[in-house]
Protein backbone atom coordinates (compact mmCIF):
# COMPACT_ATOMS: atom_id res chain seq x y z
CA UNK A 1 0.00 0.00 0.00
CA UNK A 2 1.26 3.21 -0.70
CA UNK A 3 1.80 6.12 1.19
CA UNK A 4 0.11 8.68 -0.61
CA UNK A 5 -3.18 6.27 -0.48
CA UNK A 6 -3.06 6.14 2.92
CA UNK A 7 -2.72 9.51 3.57
CA UNK A 8 -5.52 9.95 1.39
CA UNK A 9 -7.62 7.51 2.96
CA UNK A 10 -7.01 9.29 5.95
CA UNK A 11 -8.78 12.14 4.76
CA UNK A 12 -11.67 10.13 3.76
CA UNK A 13 -10.94 10.92 -0.15
CA UNK A 14 -9.97 7.22 -0.65
CA UNK A 15 -12.49 5.11 0.86
CA UNK A 16 -12.54 2.24 3.61
CA UNK A 17 -12.21 -1.47 2.66
CA UNK A 18 -13.79 -2.27 6.09
CA UNK A 19 -15.64 0.00 8.73
CA UNK A 20 -16.88 -1.37 12.48
CA UNK A 21 -19.88 0.37 13.56
CA UNK A 22 -21.58 0.29 16.92
CA UNK A 23 -18.97 -0.28 18.81
CA UNK A 24 -17.45 0.77 22.51
CA UNK A 25 -13.75 1.68 21.48
CA UNK A 26 -11.07 0.62 24.83
CA UNK A 27 -9.20 3.28 24.33
CA UNK A 28 -5.55 2.22 26.22
CA UNK A 29 -3.81 5.77 25.54
CA UNK A 30 -6.13 7.98 26.72
CA UNK A 31 -7.55 5.40 29.20
CA UNK A 32 -11.26 5.53 27.90
CA UNK A 33 -14.38 3.32 26.93
CA UNK A 34 -16.56 5.15 24.74
CA UNK A 35 -18.84 4.84 21.53
CA UNK A 36 -16.77 4.99 18.21
CA UNK A 37 -16.75 3.52 14.82
CA UNK A 38 -13.06 2.40 13.42
CA UNK A 39 -12.82 2.55 9.28
CA UNK A 40 -10.10 0.96 7.88
CA UNK A 41 -7.58 0.83 4.95
CA UNK A 42 -5.91 -2.04 3.71
CA UNK A 43 -4.16 -3.16 6.49
CA UNK A 44 -4.76 0.23 8.53
CA UNK A 45 -6.87 2.09 10.90
CA UNK A 46 -7.39 5.13 8.69
CA UNK A 47 -9.76 7.14 11.08
CA UNK A 48 -11.62 6.14 14.63
CA UNK A 49 -15.39 8.22 16.31
CA UNK A 50 -17.83 9.33 13.13
CA UNK A 51 -16.59 7.74 10.07
CA UNK A 52 -19.67 8.07 8.30
CA UNK A 53 -17.49 9.82 5.49
CA UNK A 54 -15.46 7.20 5.14
CA UNK A 55 -17.35 5.05 3.99
CA UNK A 56 -18.26 4.17 0.35
CA UNK A 57 -20.14 1.77 -1.98
CA UNK A 58 -17.87 -1.23 -1.78
CA UNK A 59 -17.13 -0.15 1.96
CA UNK A 60 -17.83 -3.80 4.15
CA UNK A 61 -19.15 -2.86 7.59
CA UNK A 62 -19.35 -4.43 10.77
CA UNK A 63 -21.73 -4.27 13.23
CA UNK A 64 -19.86 -4.58 16.17
CA UNK A 65 -23.52 -4.35 18.45
CA UNK A 66 -22.20 -2.52 21.59
CA UNK A 67 -19.82 -4.51 21.84
CA UNK A 68 -16.30 -3.57 23.16
CA UNK A 69 -13.23 -3.00 20.63
CA UNK A 70 -10.00 -3.62 21.79
CA UNK A 71 -6.29 -3.58 20.38
CA UNK A 72 -5.30 -6.88 19.89
CA UNK A 73 -2.95 -8.72 22.51
CA UNK A 74 0.87 -8.75 22.09
CA UNK A 75 2.73 -11.75 24.01
CA UNK A 76 5.87 -9.56 24.85
CA UNK A 77 8.28 -12.94 25.25
CA UNK A 78 7.81 -16.22 23.59
CA UNK A 79 9.80 -19.13 22.74
CA UNK A 80 7.05 -20.39 20.16
CA UNK A 81 9.17 -23.59 18.88
CA UNK A 82 8.96 -24.16 22.37
CA UNK A 83 4.90 -25.01 22.00
CA UNK A 84 6.36 -28.10 19.62
CA UNK A 85 3.98 -26.16 16.74
CA UNK A 86 5.15 -24.50 13.81
CA UNK A 87 4.17 -20.61 13.56
CA UNK A 88 0.89 -21.73 11.51
CA UNK A 89 0.23 -23.92 13.75
CA UNK A 90 0.45 -21.70 16.83
CA UNK A 91 -1.23 -19.18 14.93
CA UNK A 92 -4.28 -21.25 14.51
CA UNK A 93 -4.37 -21.62 18.66
CA UNK A 94 -4.07 -18.45 19.62
CA UNK A 95 -5.28 -16.03 17.09
CA UNK A 96 -8.96 -17.18 17.64
CA UNK A 97 -8.31 -15.99 21.17
CA UNK A 98 -7.40 -12.60 20.71
CA UNK A 99 -3.64 -12.96 20.23
CA UNK A 100 -2.18 -11.05 16.97
CA UNK A 101 1.29 -10.41 18.04
CA UNK A 102 4.19 -12.27 19.91
CA UNK A 103 7.80 -11.06 20.39
CA UNK A 104 9.87 -13.60 19.48
CA UNK A 105 14.32 -14.55 19.14
CA UNK A 106 13.23 -17.65 17.31
CA UNK A 107 16.31 -18.86 19.09
CA UNK A 108 15.32 -22.21 18.52
CA UNK A 109 15.08 -22.64 15.07
CA UNK A 110 18.33 -20.35 14.77
CA UNK A 111 20.43 -22.95 16.85
CA UNK A 112 19.10 -25.62 14.09
CA UNK A 113 19.14 -24.02 10.81
CA UNK A 114 21.06 -20.75 11.43
CA UNK A 115 19.62 -17.57 9.75
CA UNK A 116 17.81 -19.63 6.64
CA UNK A 117 15.82 -21.10 9.59
CA UNK A 118 14.74 -18.09 11.16
CA UNK A 119 14.20 -16.47 7.77
CA UNK A 120 12.17 -19.37 6.28
CA UNK A 121 9.53 -19.03 9.83
CA UNK A 122 9.66 -15.02 9.30
CA UNK A 123 8.10 -15.17 6.03
CA UNK A 124 5.66 -18.25 7.37
CA UNK A 125 4.53 -15.24 9.64
CA UNK A 126 4.21 -12.74 7.29
CA UNK A 127 1.70 -14.79 5.36
CA UNK A 128 -0.45 -15.73 8.37
CA UNK A 129 -2.45 -13.41 10.72
CA UNK A 130 0.26 -13.86 13.69
CA UNK A 131 2.62 -11.48 13.54
CA UNK A 132 6.07 -12.39 14.97
CA UNK A 133 7.88 -9.24 16.14
CA UNK A 134 12.18 -10.76 16.21
CA UNK A 135 14.41 -9.90 18.48
CA UNK A 136 17.51 -11.02 17.15
CA UNK A 137 19.44 -13.33 20.05
CA UNK A 138 22.36 -11.97 22.16
CA UNK A 139 24.03 -15.02 21.41
CA UNK A 140 23.48 -18.53 20.36
CA UNK A 141 23.51 -20.75 22.30
CA UNK A 142 22.43 -19.12 26.13
CA UNK A 143 24.13 -22.09 27.70
CA UNK A 144 27.59 -21.32 29.77
CA UNK A 145 29.62 -23.11 29.21
CA UNK A 146 29.37 -22.58 25.44
CA UNK A 147 27.59 -26.44 24.25
CA UNK A 148 27.44 -27.57 21.12
CA UNK A 149 24.28 -26.51 18.46
CA UNK A 150 24.13 -26.65 14.83
CA UNK A 151 23.91 -22.66 14.51
CA UNK A 152 26.13 -20.55 16.50
CA UNK A 153 24.54 -16.89 16.65
CA UNK A 154 27.42 -14.11 17.11
CA UNK A 155 28.30 -10.42 15.92
CA UNK A 156 28.66 -11.08 12.36
CA UNK A 157 24.89 -12.48 12.45
CA UNK A 158 24.07 -9.09 14.15
CA UNK A 159 25.57 -7.36 11.35
CA UNK A 160 23.59 -8.91 8.76
CA UNK A 161 19.75 -8.96 10.35
CA UNK A 162 19.58 -5.73 11.90
CA UNK A 163 18.14 -4.37 9.01
CA UNK A 164 15.28 -6.86 9.07
CA UNK A 165 12.17 -5.17 9.25
CA UNK A 166 10.90 -7.62 11.78
CA UNK A 167 14.41 -6.87 13.70
CA UNK A 168 12.70 -5.07 17.58
CA UNK A 169 16.13 -5.43 19.57
CA UNK A 170 18.61 -7.89 21.23
CA UNK A 171 16.73 -10.60 22.48
CA UNK A 172 17.22 -12.65 25.77
CA UNK A 173 20.58 -10.84 26.99
CA UNK A 174 21.37 -13.48 29.45
CA UNK A 175 22.47 -11.80 32.89
CA UNK A 176 25.26 -14.33 33.22
CA UNK A 177 26.41 -12.89 29.69
CA UNK A 178 26.40 -9.39 31.16
CA UNK A 179 28.51 -10.50 34.39
CA UNK A 180 31.34 -12.57 32.41
CA UNK A 181 31.79 -10.15 30.03
CA UNK A 182 30.95 -12.26 27.03
CA UNK A 183 33.07 -10.37 23.95
CA UNK A 184 30.10 -11.70 21.54
CA UNK A 185 27.52 -10.37 23.70
CA UNK A 186 29.39 -6.78 24.33
CA UNK A 187 30.03 -7.00 20.55
CA UNK A 188 26.49 -7.30 19.62
CA UNK A 189 25.33 -4.63 22.44
CA UNK A 190 27.52 -2.09 20.66
CA UNK A 191 26.35 -3.18 16.90
CA UNK A 192 23.00 -2.68 18.58
CA UNK A 193 23.76 0.83 19.91
CA UNK A 194 24.50 1.70 16.43
CA UNK A 195 21.32 0.77 14.88
CA UNK A 196 19.24 2.14 17.72
CA UNK A 197 17.77 -1.10 18.65
CA UNK A 198 17.13 -1.49 22.37
CA UNK A 199 18.58 -4.39 24.31
CA UNK A 200 16.21 -6.65 26.71
CA UNK A 201 17.16 -8.91 28.92
CA UNK A 202 16.93 -12.00 31.30
CA UNK A 203 17.91 -11.70 34.73
CA UNK A 204 16.26 -14.23 36.97
CA UNK A 205 16.62 -13.39 40.60
CA UNK A 206 18.99 -10.33 39.59
CA UNK A 207 19.16 -7.92 42.92
CA UNK A 208 21.31 -5.04 44.36
CA UNK A 209 24.62 -4.78 42.39
CA UNK A 210 24.12 -7.54 40.38
CA UNK A 211 21.16 -5.73 39.00
CA UNK A 212 22.86 -2.40 38.69
CA UNK A 213 25.54 -3.97 36.78
CA UNK A 214 23.52 -5.44 34.40
CA UNK A 215 21.18 -2.48 34.35
CA UNK A 216 24.90 -0.72 33.42
CA UNK A 217 24.61 -2.25 30.15
CA UNK A 218 21.95 -0.68 28.85
CA UNK A 219 19.05 -3.13 29.83
CA UNK A 220 15.75 -2.23 28.81
CA UNK A 221 13.07 -4.78 29.68
CA UNK A 222 13.20 -8.14 31.77
CA UNK A 223 10.84 -10.67 31.80
CA UNK A 224 12.25 -12.72 34.75
CA UNK A 225 10.85 -12.10 38.36
CA UNK A 226 10.69 -14.56 40.89
CA UNK A 227 8.58 -12.28 43.67
CA UNK A 228 6.55 -8.83 43.22
CA UNK A 229 9.63 -7.79 45.28
CA UNK A 230 12.00 -8.48 42.98
CA UNK A 231 9.70 -6.83 40.22
CA UNK A 232 9.65 -3.90 42.19
CA UNK A 233 13.35 -3.47 42.73
CA UNK A 234 13.92 -3.70 38.48
CA UNK A 235 10.92 -1.25 38.04
CA UNK A 236 12.55 1.31 40.38
CA UNK A 237 15.54 0.91 38.98
CA UNK A 238 14.23 1.96 35.24
CA UNK A 239 13.07 -1.45 33.57
CA UNK A 240 10.14 -2.39 31.74
CA UNK A 241 8.58 -5.35 33.43
CA UNK A 242 6.93 -8.32 32.04
CA UNK A 243 5.29 -10.85 33.88
CA UNK A 244 4.95 -14.54 33.19
CA UNK A 245 2.19 -16.79 33.01
CA UNK A 246 3.46 -19.78 30.99
CA UNK A 247 2.30 -23.26 30.70
CA UNK A 248 4.94 -24.36 33.82
CA UNK A 249 5.86 -21.40 35.21
CA UNK A 250 2.78 -19.49 37.29
CA UNK A 251 4.17 -16.16 38.50
CA UNK A 252 0.77 -13.68 37.54
CA UNK A 253 -0.29 -13.84 40.68
CA UNK A 254 3.13 -13.09 42.65
CA UNK A 255 4.19 -10.27 40.58
CA UNK A 256 0.51 -8.51 40.45
CA UNK A 257 0.82 -8.16 44.04
CA UNK A 258 2.82 -5.09 42.62
CA UNK A 259 0.28 -3.69 42.10
CA UNK A 260 -2.88 -4.97 44.41
CA UNK A 261 -1.29 -5.26 47.58
CA UNK A 262 2.10 -3.06 47.16
CA UNK A 263 0.40 0.34 45.83
CA UNK A 264 2.47 0.51 42.34
CA UNK A 265 0.62 2.49 40.13
CA UNK A 266 3.12 2.66 37.24
CA UNK A 267 1.21 -0.16 35.86
CA UNK A 268 2.13 1.07 32.39
CA UNK A 269 5.38 -0.16 32.96
CA UNK A 270 4.23 -3.72 33.41
CA UNK A 271 2.88 -5.74 30.76
CA UNK A 272 2.22 -9.53 30.02
CA UNK A 273 4.45 -12.47 28.45
CA UNK A 274 3.99 -16.72 28.48
CA UNK A 275 7.48 -17.39 27.48
CA UNK A 276 6.90 -21.05 27.38
CA UNK A 277 3.68 -22.44 26.39
CA UNK A 278 1.90 -25.91 25.18
CA UNK A 279 -1.18 -26.64 22.82
CA UNK A 280 -2.89 -28.31 25.75
CA UNK A 281 -2.91 -25.43 28.17
CA UNK A 282 -3.27 -23.42 25.36
CA UNK A 283 -6.75 -25.09 24.34
CA UNK A 284 -7.35 -25.62 28.30
CA UNK A 285 -6.68 -21.89 29.58
CA UNK A 286 -6.38 -19.36 26.77
CA UNK A 287 -3.46 -17.57 26.30
CA UNK A 288 -2.72 -13.56 26.36
CA UNK A 289 -6.54 -13.38 27.09
CA UNK A 290 -6.14 -15.89 30.29
CA UNK A 291 -3.64 -13.49 31.98
CA UNK A 292 -6.41 -10.55 31.24
CA UNK A 293 -8.72 -12.29 32.95
CA UNK A 294 -6.65 -13.41 35.88
CA UNK A 295 -5.71 -10.14 36.31
CA UNK A 296 -9.04 -8.61 36.53
CA UNK A 297 -9.96 -11.61 39.06
CA UNK A 298 -6.87 -10.07 41.42
CA UNK A 299 -8.89 -6.67 41.07
CA UNK A 300 -6.70 -5.18 38.35
CA UNK A 301 -9.38 -2.92 36.29
CA UNK A 302 -10.63 -4.45 33.08
CA UNK A 303 -8.56 -1.42 31.51
CA UNK A 304 -5.61 -1.77 33.04
CA UNK A 305 -5.44 -5.12 32.50
CA UNK A 306 -6.14 -4.66 28.88
CA UNK A 307 -3.48 -2.15 28.43
CA UNK A 308 -0.56 -4.64 30.06
CA UNK A 309 -1.51 -7.10 27.27
CA UNK A 310 -1.63 -4.28 24.42
CA UNK A 311 0.14 -1.09 24.30
CA UNK A 312 2.50 -1.84 27.66
CA UNK A 313 4.69 -4.60 25.37
CA UNK A 314 4.17 -2.00 22.34
CA UNK A 315 5.83 0.61 24.16
CA UNK A 316 8.24 -0.95 25.92
CA UNK A 317 9.27 -2.89 22.85
CA UNK A 318 9.44 0.36 20.79
CA UNK A 319 6.83 -1.06 18.12
CA UNK A 320 3.44 1.10 19.57
CA UNK A 321 3.68 3.10 15.91
CA UNK A 322 2.67 0.17 14.21
CA UNK A 323 0.51 -2.42 17.01
CA UNK A 324 -0.79 -1.86 20.52
CA UNK A 325 -3.97 1.01 20.08
CA UNK A 326 -6.68 1.22 17.75
CA UNK A 327 -5.71 4.19 16.49
CA UNK A 328 -4.90 6.24 13.20
CA UNK A 329 -1.88 4.35 11.13
CA UNK A 330 -1.53 1.37 13.35
CA UNK A 331 -1.81 -2.23 11.94
CA UNK A 332 -5.69 -2.93 12.28
CA UNK A 333 -5.40 -5.81 14.97
CA UNK A 334 -8.90 -5.24 16.26
CA UNK A 335 -10.75 -7.83 18.89
CA UNK A 336 -14.70 -7.75 19.26
CA UNK A 337 -14.97 -8.73 23.05
CA UNK A 338 -18.66 -9.62 24.64
CA UNK A 339 -17.85 -8.30 28.12
CA UNK A 340 -14.57 -6.61 29.65
CA UNK A 341 -14.72 -8.77 32.93
CA UNK A 342 -15.07 -11.94 31.34
CA UNK A 343 -13.14 -11.17 28.09
CA UNK A 344 -14.22 -13.54 25.80
CA UNK A 345 -12.97 -12.63 22.06
CA UNK A 346 -15.51 -13.16 19.86
CA UNK A 347 -14.74 -11.99 16.40
CA UNK A 348 -10.61 -10.97 15.79
CA UNK A 349 -9.09 -8.55 13.07
CA UNK A 350 -5.72 -8.67 12.21
CA UNK A 351 -4.22 -6.73 9.01
CA UNK A 352 -7.55 -5.08 8.47
CA UNK A 353 -9.49 -8.49 7.74
CA UNK A 354 -11.80 -10.77 9.98
CA UNK A 355 -10.02 -13.97 10.53
CA UNK A 356 -11.61 -15.56 13.42
CA UNK A 357 -15.17 -15.75 14.87
CA UNK A 358 -16.75 -18.04 17.70
CA UNK A 359 -13.44 -19.17 18.54
CA UNK A 360 -12.34 -20.62 15.17
CA UNK A 361 -10.63 -19.01 12.47
CA UNK A 362 -13.25 -17.97 9.49
CA UNK A 363 -10.67 -19.19 6.54
CA UNK A 364 -8.24 -22.30 6.00
CA UNK A 365 -4.61 -22.00 6.96
CA UNK A 366 -1.54 -24.00 5.31
CA UNK A 367 1.49 -24.12 6.39
CA UNK A 368 4.13 -23.30 3.81
CA UNK A 369 6.77 -25.98 2.03
CA UNK A 370 9.32 -26.86 4.19
CA UNK A 371 13.12 -26.67 2.68
CA UNK A 372 14.99 -29.65 3.02
CA UNK A 373 17.29 -28.31 5.32
CA UNK A 374 14.26 -28.30 7.86
CA UNK A 375 13.29 -30.95 7.56
CA UNK A 376 16.64 -33.37 7.90
CA UNK A 377 18.69 -31.46 11.31
CA UNK A 378 19.46 -34.90 12.92
CA UNK A 379 23.00 -35.65 12.27
CA UNK A 380 24.25 -38.44 14.86
CA UNK A 381 24.54 -42.10 14.49
CA UNK A 382 22.42 -44.60 16.83
CA UNK A 383 24.15 -45.04 19.36
CA UNK A 384 24.65 -47.89 21.94
CA UNK A 385 23.45 -48.85 25.45
CA UNK A 386 26.97 -49.49 26.82
CA UNK A 387 27.85 -45.42 25.80
CA UNK A 388 24.75 -44.43 28.85
CA UNK A 389 27.15 -44.73 31.77
CA UNK A 390 28.84 -42.88 35.26
CA UNK A 391 32.28 -44.44 35.70
CA UNK A 392 33.22 -45.15 39.87
CA UNK A 393 36.60 -45.89 40.89
CA UNK A 394 35.33 -48.92 42.98
CA UNK A 395 34.04 -52.26 40.87
CA UNK A 396 31.50 -52.47 43.57
CA UNK A 397 29.51 -51.57 46.49
CA UNK A 398 28.13 -47.89 46.57
CA UNK A 399 29.39 -44.15 45.98
CA UNK A 400 27.94 -41.40 46.61
CA UNK A 401 27.25 -38.88 43.75
CA UNK A 402 25.41 -35.25 42.83
CA UNK A 403 21.83 -35.58 41.71
CA UNK A 404 20.22 -32.80 40.29
CA UNK A 405 16.67 -32.74 41.87
CA UNK A 406 13.74 -31.17 40.30
CA UNK A 407 10.44 -30.01 41.90
CA UNK A 408 6.70 -29.93 40.65
CA UNK A 409 6.82 -26.40 42.24
CA UNK A 410 10.17 -25.00 40.81
CA UNK A 411 10.57 -26.13 37.07
CA UNK A 412 13.39 -24.75 36.58
CA UNK A 413 15.48 -24.65 39.85
CA UNK A 414 17.02 -28.08 40.06
CA UNK A 415 18.33 -28.06 43.59
CA UNK A 416 21.27 -30.47 44.98
CA UNK A 417 20.61 -34.20 46.21
CA UNK A 418 23.35 -35.94 47.39
CA UNK A 419 22.41 -39.85 47.36
CA UNK A 420 23.76 -42.84 47.80
CA UNK A 421 24.04 -45.38 44.71
CA UNK A 422 25.17 -48.86 43.66
CA UNK A 423 27.94 -49.72 41.80
CA UNK A 424 28.62 -52.26 39.56
CA UNK A 425 31.39 -53.49 37.75
CA UNK A 426 32.63 -49.72 37.76
CA UNK A 427 29.33 -48.30 36.54
CA UNK A 428 26.99 -46.67 39.29
CA UNK A 429 23.65 -47.25 38.77
CA UNK A 430 20.73 -45.29 38.98
CA UNK A 431 18.34 -46.08 41.73
CA UNK A 432 14.44 -45.67 40.91
CA UNK A 433 13.45 -46.69 44.54
CA UNK A 434 14.83 -43.93 46.05
CA UNK A 435 13.88 -41.71 42.55
CA UNK A 436 17.15 -41.30 40.79
CA UNK A 437 17.32 -41.93 37.09
CA UNK A 438 20.30 -41.58 34.56
CA UNK A 439 19.97 -38.44 32.27
CA UNK A 440 21.85 -38.07 29.42
CA UNK A 441 22.46 -35.34 26.46
CA UNK A 442 23.80 -36.64 23.01
CA UNK A 443 24.45 -33.75 20.80
CA UNK A 444 22.70 -34.21 17.56
CA UNK A 445 24.43 -32.25 15.02
CA UNK A 446 26.95 -34.00 14.11
CA UNK A 447 29.95 -32.12 15.41
CA UNK A 448 31.05 -34.23 18.52
CA UNK A 449 30.39 -37.61 20.11
CA UNK A 450 29.45 -35.92 23.09
CA UNK A 451 26.75 -37.97 24.79
CA UNK A 452 27.51 -37.89 28.93
CA UNK A 453 25.32 -39.07 31.33
CA UNK A 454 24.32 -37.71 35.22
CA UNK A 455 21.88 -38.06 37.60
CA UNK A 456 18.10 -36.67 37.94
CA UNK A 457 15.70 -36.88 40.69
CA UNK A 458 12.09 -35.63 40.79
CA UNK A 459 10.87 -37.85 37.78
CA UNK A 460 9.75 -40.90 39.68
CA UNK A 461 10.28 -43.34 37.07
CA UNK A 462 10.00 -46.74 38.35
CA UNK A 463 11.12 -48.20 34.80
CA UNK A 464 11.43 -46.83 30.97
CA UNK A 465 12.72 -43.93 29.68
CA UNK A 466 11.65 -40.94 28.26
CA UNK A 467 13.68 -38.50 25.61
CA UNK A 468 13.23 -35.38 23.63
CA UNK A 469 15.13 -33.36 20.96
CA UNK A 470 12.97 -30.15 21.50
CA UNK A 471 15.09 -29.01 24.58
CA UNK A 472 16.32 -25.17 24.52
CA UNK A 473 18.46 -23.56 24.86
CA UNK A 474 20.28 -25.86 22.29
CA UNK A 475 18.02 -28.96 21.23
CA UNK A 476 20.09 -31.57 21.49
CA UNK A 477 18.66 -34.70 22.54
CA UNK A 478 17.97 -34.98 26.22
CA UNK A 479 16.54 -38.82 27.78
CA UNK A 480 15.79 -39.76 31.14
CA UNK A 481 15.34 -43.22 32.25
CA UNK A 482 15.73 -46.00 34.57
CA UNK A 483 18.35 -48.30 32.52
CA UNK A 484 20.53 -47.71 29.52
CA UNK A 485 18.83 -49.94 27.54
CA UNK A 486 15.48 -48.16 27.17
CA UNK A 487 17.18 -45.07 26.97
CA UNK A 488 19.01 -45.97 23.76
CA UNK A 489 16.05 -47.40 22.46
CA UNK A 490 14.24 -43.77 22.95
CA UNK A 491 17.36 -41.93 21.83
CA UNK A 492 17.33 -43.77 18.56
CA UNK A 493 13.56 -43.54 18.02
CA UNK A 494 14.29 -39.83 18.14
CA UNK A 495 17.33 -40.39 15.57
CA UNK A 496 15.41 -42.92 12.99
CA UNK A 497 12.19 -39.90 12.32
CA UNK A 498 14.32 -36.91 12.58
CA UNK A 499 13.26 -35.45 15.98
CA UNK A 500 10.45 -36.13 18.28
CA UNK A 501 9.30 -37.17 21.80
CA UNK A 502 8.99 -40.49 23.07
CA UNK A 503 8.22 -42.74 25.47
CA UNK A 504 9.85 -46.37 26.28
CA UNK A 505 8.92 -48.94 28.38
CA UNK A 506 11.10 -52.88 28.29
CA UNK A 507 12.74 -52.03 25.08
CA UNK A 508 9.05 -50.77 23.20
CA UNK A 509 8.16 -47.55 22.28
CA UNK A 510 4.81 -46.99 23.63
CA UNK A 511 4.06 -43.08 23.16
CA UNK A 512 5.78 -41.17 20.14
CA UNK A 513 5.32 -37.53 18.81
CA UNK A 514 6.92 -36.96 15.57
CA UNK A 515 8.49 -33.51 15.71
CA UNK A 516 10.35 -33.31 12.05
CA UNK A 517 10.18 -29.34 11.75
CA UNK A 518 13.46 -28.61 12.55
CA UNK A 519 13.74 -31.54 14.98
CA UNK A 520 11.66 -29.39 17.10
CA UNK A 521 8.15 -28.80 15.86
CA UNK A 522 4.76 -29.71 14.07
CA UNK A 523 2.58 -28.77 11.60
CA UNK A 524 0.03 -30.50 13.49
CA UNK A 525 -3.28 -28.61 14.23
CA UNK A 526 -3.32 -27.29 17.86
CA UNK A 527 -6.29 -30.29 18.82
CA UNK A 528 -4.32 -32.88 17.73
CA UNK A 529 -1.03 -31.47 18.74
CA UNK A 530 -3.01 -31.49 22.73
CA UNK A 531 -4.15 -35.18 21.82
CA UNK A 532 -0.42 -35.84 21.46
CA UNK A 533 0.70 -34.53 24.05
CA UNK A 534 -1.58 -35.92 26.30
CA UNK A 535 -1.10 -39.55 25.21
CA UNK A 536 2.71 -39.10 26.13
CA UNK A 537 2.10 -37.52 29.41
CA UNK A 538 -0.40 -40.82 30.31
CA UNK A 539 2.01 -43.36 28.83
CA UNK A 540 4.99 -40.90 31.41
CA UNK A 541 3.30 -41.56 34.02
CA UNK A 542 2.14 -45.19 33.38
CA UNK A 543 5.90 -45.77 34.97
CA UNK A 544 5.51 -43.76 37.63
CA UNK A 545 6.19 -40.26 37.10
CA UNK A 546 4.12 -37.73 38.93
CA UNK A 547 5.15 -34.16 37.42
CA UNK A 548 2.34 -32.14 35.84
CA UNK A 549 3.94 -31.95 32.94
CA UNK A 550 6.82 -34.39 32.15
CA UNK A 551 7.89 -33.57 28.80
CA UNK A 552 8.71 -29.39 29.80
CA UNK A 553 10.18 -30.33 33.20
CA UNK A 554 12.83 -32.58 30.96
CA UNK A 555 13.53 -30.64 28.42
CA UNK A 556 14.58 -27.32 30.28
CA UNK A 557 17.60 -29.14 31.96
CA UNK A 558 19.72 -27.84 29.68
CA UNK A 559 19.06 -24.05 30.49
CA UNK A 560 22.08 -23.02 32.26
CA UNK A 561 21.09 -19.73 32.86
CA UNK A 562 18.83 -20.55 36.11
CA UNK A 563 20.44 -21.65 38.91
CA UNK A 564 21.35 -24.21 40.82
CA UNK A 565 22.30 -27.23 38.14
CA UNK A 566 21.59 -28.40 34.80
CA UNK A 567 23.13 -30.92 31.66
CA UNK A 568 24.35 -29.81 28.42
CA UNK A 569 26.46 -31.97 26.15
CA UNK A 570 29.63 -30.77 27.47
CA UNK A 571 28.02 -32.71 30.96
CA UNK A 572 26.48 -31.95 34.30
CA UNK A 573 26.97 -28.04 35.05
CA UNK A 574 27.39 -25.84 37.82
CA UNK A 575 25.13 -23.22 37.21
CA UNK A 576 26.68 -20.71 39.92
CA UNK A 577 30.27 -21.95 39.05
CA UNK A 578 29.58 -21.98 35.23
CA UNK A 579 31.56 -25.22 35.40
CA UNK A 580 31.17 -28.89 34.33
CA UNK A 581 31.43 -31.14 37.06
CA UNK A 582 31.33 -34.90 37.75
CA UNK A 583 28.43 -36.26 39.57
CA UNK A 584 30.85 -38.88 41.63
CA UNK A 585 33.39 -36.69 42.53
CA UNK A 586 31.64 -33.25 43.02
CA UNK A 587 29.63 -35.71 46.22
CA UNK A 588 32.83 -35.64 48.44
Amino acid sequence: MELRELIRAGRGEIKADLVIEGGKLVNVVSEEIYPADVAIFGDRIVATGGVESYIGPQTRVLDAAGKYLCPGLIDGHLHVECSKMSITSFAKAVVPLGTTGIVSGLDQILVVAGLEGAREFLDEAKAGPLKVFWGAPCKTPYTLPRSNVGHYFGPRDHEATHHWPECVGIWETVREFIQETDEDVLSALEIARRSRLPVLGCSPMARGPNLNSYLAAGIRLDHESYTAEEMLEKLRNGMFVLIRESSISHFLNENLRLVTEMGIRATRRISFCTDDVVASDILRRGHLDNMVRMAIAMGISPLTAIQMATINSAEAYRIDHLVGSISPGRIADILVVDDLRRFKVERVITNGKLVAEGGKLTGKLEPPARSEALMHTVKVAPIAPEEIRVSSQSRHGRTRVLAMAVSPDQIFVRKRFDVSLPVVDGAVQADPAQDVQYVTVVERYGRTRNRPTAFVSGFGLRSGALATSTAPDDNNIVCVGTNAEDMAVAINQIIANNGGQVVVDKGKVTSFLPLPIGGIVSDLEPDEMAAREAELDEAARALGCKLPWPFMYMFVLQITAIPDYAITDLGPIDCVKLKVFDPVTAAF
